[in-house]
């Protein structure tokens, strides 16, 4: 017989569904063959009480947007959550004892949203906090929906840093909507933790970040509604739950015990614990449920007229980003994130336009990218920007927003050695790798304003993480104002049937690769000039068509050789079956301070070299 729980139902019941998500979560790693079943019921007692009492969420309507946010930040607790989904009625026995962790189902071993129920993918520990911030941002401050956000949290979790990012900016714009618990257990992967059960340290570690400190026992049933209560109840600011518990409860030969950890319990072993925890039952939960929001009106676009610049002044892409920016903020769906570098990156133009719209997570990238996800999850469509090296910081988050499939558009400015003076530790040369080989990525590298502006209203587009790599320096402008950039596509600014060599750029180097072209036209050779402004897709057609006519090419970029635009152009070519004499130019040494053109001259790709390394090849 099915009994149903709800938020009227007596502990002795909430402790009855405990029980129930400790044996599902042993049945089904141990059916699995692998799992973290000790780490689940170490949070079983916790989420009981949630579930049946606190968490707003209709498990039928998950996309109601007056609806709770529940976040497993320790995603490796997942035969937990599952054992849930089962308890609210979605995920059957069958599919949780014969799916959980096989090939070509969706209770993966971490957490998914292939489930409706899941808003993002976690497992990558230190994430799931920070994903909490950005929703708990956007229901309060965007959507103005009064949902919470609660996340469970692993004590070993609480030693990165962005765990801290996460919990300062939840301090400091007051996050009375945000509540995480803290599952201490004591037990890490490899021993114990750094804290082990003391509380009070992470209390007074919460508390010092701006934050409500409330600790529980937590397997205390009473306890624990009592402090999700007063996190629900009281508004004024984000809470922490530290909930003192044991690894592995309720199954007495596991229980506190190191060397369990990612181990699911043998058959034998695991039908003791079953008997143990009482056996088994069939529970279902229906807590409480919010109210049935309207859907969200579909924006209504609004103006969108791109800046126009002259043919032939100079202006930086970064300063056209920023223009095109604040424009295409007219979208009521765009926001519009900075990390303390918008008068430099001109992301503030788009503050001084929709200041509502505008979040400043100051230097915290990895949150910056975090809130962006969950502002994405939520339906918005951020643009989160700083200088292309520091973006490099928070590339786990960008991994991670892969596997959520989420959309989100990033710049990264100043990169490349062109900024000068600032030296090395200023200078992204490593971006357009780690951008490349993001899942789904689109990778954009203009070189003049018109392009820039152009390419920034594309990516409002884009399904998918998309990044624009904008200069610091001003170049000339290339293009008139009606000219269009698809993604995918080049543009072939020389170009003719005597073409001996094809010289390829993007950026500062293909104002160098014009440069070069002038110096062997005087030698009498005749170069074709390709603007690689997309890399990520290539434009493969034009590349072999260009190897093929000219039979060499030289490829310049302002990035180190691993990954960039060079490694681009080759795998295009090979892909198309075509071959050609290639030089490829890249920064390969450390570079230093100096003013733009001795960087570039020292790095190699400077219109110098470019023009040597095309005679080179034509011998």
């Amino acid at each position: 017989m099915t009994t149903t729980l709800g938020p009227d139902s007596d502990l002795s019941q909430i402790f009855e569904l405990a029980q129930q998500l400790r044996v599902d979560s042993v049945r089904a790693s141990t059916s699995a063959g692998s799992g973290h079943p000790t780490s689940s019921l170490s949070a079983a007692d916790l989420m009981a009480v949630l579930m049946t009492r606190h968490l707003r969420y209709d498990w039928d309507a998950p996309d109601n947007r007056a609806g709770d946010h529940l976040i497993f930040s320790k995603g490796h607790a997942s035969p937990l959550l599952y054992a849930m989904f089962k308890a609210a009625g979605v995920v059957d026995d069958d599919e949780l004892m014969t799916t959980y962790r096989r090939f070509g189902h969706r209770l993966q071993g971490h957490p998914t949203p292939v489930l409706p129920w899941v808003d993002l993918a976690t497992g990558s520990l230190g994430q799931g906090i920070a994903y909490a911030v950005g929703i708990a941002l956007v229901c309060r401050d965007l959507s103005k929906v009064d949902s919470r956000v609660w996340v469970l949290c692993g004590d070993s979790e609480m030693t990165e840093g962005s765990v801290w990012e996460a919990l300062d900016k939840a301090g400091r714009h007051r996050l009375g909507n945000f509540t995480a618990i803290i599952d201490v257990n004591r037990l890490g992967q490899s021993g114990p933790t750094e804290l082990e059960w003391d509380t009070h340290a992470y209390a007074r570690r919460v508390e010092a970040f701006g934050c409500r400190a409330l600790v529980v026992d937590g397997h205390d049933l009473d306890a624990v509604d009592k402090a999700l209560t007063a996190a629900d109840d009281d508004r004024e600011a984000p809470t922490v739950v530290v909930a003192r518990t044991v690894k592995g409860r309720g199954v007495s030969e596991v229980a506190d015990k190191n060397g369990w950890h990612g181990k699911p319990l043998p058959k034998d072993m695991a039908e003791r614990a079953v008997a143990e925890l009482g056996g088994r039952r069939d529970l279902r939960v229906r807590g409480p449920q919010p109210p049935q929001a309207p859907p969200a009106p579909a924006p209504a676009a609004g103006h969108i007229e791109l800046p126009r610049f002259e043919v032939g002044e100079s202006v930086a892409t970064r300063v056209a980003f920023g223009k095109a920016l604040a424009v295409v903020g007219n979208r009521p769906d765009v926001v519009a994130l900075d990390a303390e570098v918008g008068n430099s990156t001109h992301a503030e133009d788009f503050q001084k336009a929709h200041p509502e719209r505008y979040f400043q997570t100051y230097i915290a990238e990895q949150q910056m990218i975090a809130s962006a996800v969950g502002m994405a999850v939520c339906g918005y469509r951020p643009y989160a920007t700083t200088f292309a090296a520091f973006l490099t910081r928070a590339h786990d988050f960008i991994r991670m927003a892969a596997v959520s499939q989420v959309t989100m558009a990033l710049c990264g400015t100043h990169c490349g050695v062109e900024i000068g003076a600032d030296g090395p530790s200023q200078m992204g040369v490593e971006d357009l790798a780690m951008m490349r080989a993001v899942l789904g990525s689109t990778v954009l590298y203009p070189s003049d304003a018109t392009s820039s502006a152009a390419l920034t209203a594309a990516m409002a587009g884009l399904d998918g993480i998309s990044y624009l790599r904008t200069t610091r320096g001003a170049y000339p402008v290339l293009y008139d104002a009606d000219e269009t950039f698809p993604v995918g596509g080049s543009k072939t600014l020389r170009h003719s049937a005597d073409d001996q060599v094809t010289l390829i750029g993007a950026g500062v180097t293909l104002h160098e690769c014009l440069a070069a072209a002038d110096r062997l036209a005087a030698d009498g050779v005749t170069a074709r000039v390709v603007d690689l402004y997309s890399v990520k897709p290539v434009d493969t057609d034009t590349l072999a068509r260009a190897a093929r006519e000219t039979g060499s090419l030289v490829v310049a970029e302002d990035h180190h050789p691993e990954g960039g635009i060079g490694e681009a152009v080759l795998s295009a070519l090979n892909a198309a079956g075509v071959h050609a004499a290639v030089a490829h130019l890249a920064v390969r040494s450390l570079p230093g301070s100096g003013t733009t053109a001795e960087l570039l001259d020292a790095a190699g790709i400077s219109a110098g070299h470019i023009a040597d390394a095309a005679r080179s090849l034509l011998g």
